[in-house]
């Protein structure tokens, strides 16, 4: 027997209360849209965010005594990543018009282009409108864009489901206000992709209290909802879209025939956290149940309506779904959403372990045609020196008129490529410095991740972006040292804690503390099925080199066959690292990497230990130069330098 919930009666946020007085996220942001100003106020800033944008100002041109450079992200709502040809040409355009000559593949599947100025923000919306694109509901507190597999696999059915209920949970959730056409187009109605009727029939339906039907909102009311709310669709083993980190994720579960029968539910996953804030934390998804296809919309409504009604709307850090299945635990989340839906949810169903997949190079899709999978050093589509992407891609387009879809780990896949179209490709990619074959990308940088944190983002503590290359190489300098030439794990960055890219999930995660530092994430899987933990709070930049040094000889020293560098600090945890780090000698003080492998005698600990430096910023680059330069770390080439003189003084 279930029952219908009753919601309690909480006091509301203040942004709780902007939401209430938008008239379905129109004011105060249409209004301030009119005037001759370069930016927004704070409570238009909070509606603005539900039509896709955030006002951003760039922290390179400060200048003291005078005005923020003001400037607008905006960013794209596309379901599985899906990019048609005339929407990518719009986009390429409109970032050369209106923004910074850059786009960015997002973590979420969609595109991002930064420095909009606010008095074009409304003819670069319309335009993507009109191109058959959106930006809806890409931020704010509503659904935000509905990630599937990349893969357009023609001959496995359950890709194509996947692909399909991306679309139909997008459609399903998307905002019903009449805003969005209004302000942005001035009320004209948008060309757009017809709802499938069972949609549209889903949306209206009630069950048991799901929906208003008073409101111009029928499921997210007034309010919407307490904060950002994320869901997948995936099929069993594929674990591209990292669907333990999202609020809800579908997973295809076919029949013997290769129909689909339903979806397994996960619910309660999150990144999102505060540092020193210990109520706050990333979670994985938990197991729901299973749900038959013909019920899976009024199964979302019902998780939908749990989270709308019985989700913290006080205070914003505890509001993400997450904390109430932390709070509540499984069995009465379950229990709470039975009584929406109005039935068991029945049992999650076996499913074969999730692996990660990113489908880089040359790939069949099962019909005769192809698909290129390109690698994009932190999704950033630019042009650069002999590094030419956004060239090439125009060009690719323009040419043979291709879709693509992004990729969760921000990457680019063209489809629907004829066999024959395959060696002009190429040369274009070629002739604009682009590596297509996946054993041609440094590994590091293939499974590596980072949010664009400085100079834009508003929350960014430190660098994330502009930083991780420059670390990335230092530690495959590391590696080769260690004689680790053939290592490789994920590495993941974000400018805060936030985790947009997802640090949480990494091998080896960093996440912005203060300014120049990082804490330290260890011990997440190489497939994203397992919560990396913090290692540590605060570790400097420019002592990376020291900091991972110990760690990794360890690994070398005591790993199991095959065994992978998070796999190993899983296993053997972070005491028995500290234990091992603390009597390390550093093979730069010792001269041989054999005997740095050696724990130090307990007569000799700290005896060799490294001692702080500070240097001139221009000297650190130079040094950092000639380190990176001669394939050494900075210490290495700091001692010698510093022994030669000493030398001469003697």
């Amino acid at each position: 027997m279930v029952t219908s919930p009753t919601a309690p009666v909480r006091k509301l946020s203040k942004l709780e209360g902007i939401k209430e007085r938008s008239n379905f996220l129109r004011e105060p942001m249409a209004s301030e849209l009119q005037q001759d100003t370069t930016h927004f106020t704070e409570d238009a800033i909070q509606i603005l965010k539900f039509h896709g944008s955030y006002q951003q100002d760039n922290r390179d041109n400060r200048v003291k005594g005078q005005e923020k450079d003001y400037q607008l992200m905006l960013r794209t709502r596309n379901p599985g990543g899906f990019i048609p040809p005339e929407l990518y040409m719009t986009l390429d355009r409109l970032s050369e018009e209106y923004g910074n000559h850059t786009l960015r593949v997002t973590t979420r599947q969609g595109f991002q282009i930064h420095g909009i100025l606010k008095k074009n923000l409304k003819a670069t919306i319309a335009s993507i409108i009109r191109s058959m694109g959106s930006t809806l509901g890409a931020c704010g507190d509503l659904n935000r864009n509905v990630m599937a597999p990349p893969a357009p696999y023609k001959n496995r059915p359950e890709y194509q489901y996947a692909w399909e209920y991306a679309v139909k949970v997008a459609d399903l959730l998307t905002p019903q206000t009449g805003a969005y056409y209004e302000i942005w187009l001035d009320g004209e109605k948008a060309i757009s992709a017809e709802e499938a009727p069972e949609v549209k029939a889903a949306r209206q339906r009630n069950g048991n209290g799901t929906i208003f039907s008073d409101k111009e909102e029928p499921i997210y009311g007034t309010n919407y909802m307490p904060r950002k709310f994320k869901c997948s669709v995936t099929v069993p083993g594929d674990n591209s879209i990292d669907l333990y980190t999202q609020d809800v994720t579908l997973v295809v579960i076919t029949n013997s025939q290769g129909e689909l029968a339903g979806f397994n539910v996960l619910v309660g996953g999150g990144m999102g956290r505060t540092h020193n804030k210990e109520e706050t934390f990333a979670r994985l998804a938990d197991a729901l149940g299973y749900v038959e296809k013909d019920d899976v919309y009024d199964l979302l409504k019902a998780i939908v309506a749990t989270q709308r009604d019985y989700g913290d709307r006080v205070t914003r850090r505890h509001a993400r779904m997450k904390y109430l299945l932390h709070d509540w635990g499984v069995d009465k989340f379950r229990a709470t959403v039975e009584g929406y839906f109005g039935k068991k949810i029945a049992p999650y169903k076996p499913l074969p372990s999730f692996k990660y997949k990113d489908y880089l190079g040359w790939n069949e899709q099962g019909d005769g045609k192809l698909f290129l999978g390109i690698s994009i050093e932190n999704g950033r589509v630019k042009d650069e020196g002999n590094f030419q992407l956004k060239t090439a891609l125009r060009e690719i387009t323009q040419q043979f008129a291709l879709p693509m879809r992004l990729t969760a780990n921000h990457n680019i896949i063209l489809y629907e490529i004829e066999p024959s179209q395959k060696q002009k490709i190429e040369e274009i990619l070629e002739q604009c410095g682009i590596q297509i074959t996946p054993e041609g990308i440094e590994p590091l940088v293939r499974y590596s991740m980072a949010c664009p944190a400085l100079p834009t983002c508003g929350l960014a503590i430190t660098e994330s972006e502009r930083a991780l290359p420059g670390m990335v190489e230092r530690i495959r300098v590391l590696l080769n040292k260690l004689g680790l030439e053939q290592e490789h794990f994920v590495i993941r960055m974000t400018g805060c804690p936030n985790g947009c890219a997802r640090p949480y999930m990494a091998e080896l995660g960093f996440v912005g503390s203060v300014p120049g530092k990082y804490q330290v994430w260890l011990g997440g899987s190489p497939d994203q099925t397992r919560l990396a933990q913090p290692y540590v709070e605060r570790m400097p930049a420019e002592e990376l080199e020291a900091f991972l040094e110990p760690i990794l000889v360890y690994f070398k020293q005591e790993r199991q066959t095959k065994e992978s560098f998070g796999d190993f600090c899983d296993r053997v945890g972070f005491d028995a690292i500290r234990k091992y780090t603390v009597t390390y000698q550093s093979s730069a003080n010792l001269g041989n990497e054999e005997e740095s492998a050696k724990p130090a005698k307990k007569k000799d600990v700290g005896k060799n230990r490294r001692h702080r430096v500070r240097l001139r910023d221009d000297l650190h680059a130079r040094l950092k130069a000639a380190a990176d330069k001669q394939g050494k770390t900075m210490t290495e080439i700091a001692s010698e330098a510093l022994e030669a003189y000493l030398a001469k003084l003697s």
